[in-house]
């Protein structure tokens, strides 16, 4: 279960919002009215970071393919390694996918 800092009702709306959408083109059209390009890209970013980090990229590559600051990489890696397991559950289904 996520940290109950984060639980609360609006976040719990959010999610259930996510999960309504059923294409990636309504992902795209909902994610680009409740978020700025900045902050998509940040998103993006990390979890590209995350499947690097999986693949046991060093940190030098993680930087020069992404852009992604030393600070953002550690902090990626530390939700990876005792995070919620959000990331693990995400990369697992995506290399399912593939």
């Amino acid at each position: 279960m996520a940290d109950s800092k984060l639980k609360d009702e609006s976040i719990d709306q959010l999610f259930e919002a996510i999960l309504l959408l059923e294409t990636e083109e309504e992902c795209y059209q909902f994610f680009e009215d409740v978020c700025t390009i900045s902050e998509l890209k940040a998103l993006a970013q990390r979890l590209q970071v995350a499947r690097m980090l999986r693949d046991g990229k060093t940190y030098q590559k993680i930087e020069q393919e992404t852009g992604a600051s030393t600070a953002t990489i550690s902090r990626v890696k530390r939700y990876l390694q005792y995070g919620a397991g959000g990331y693990s559950i995400v990369l697992s289904r995506l290399q399912q996918k593939q």
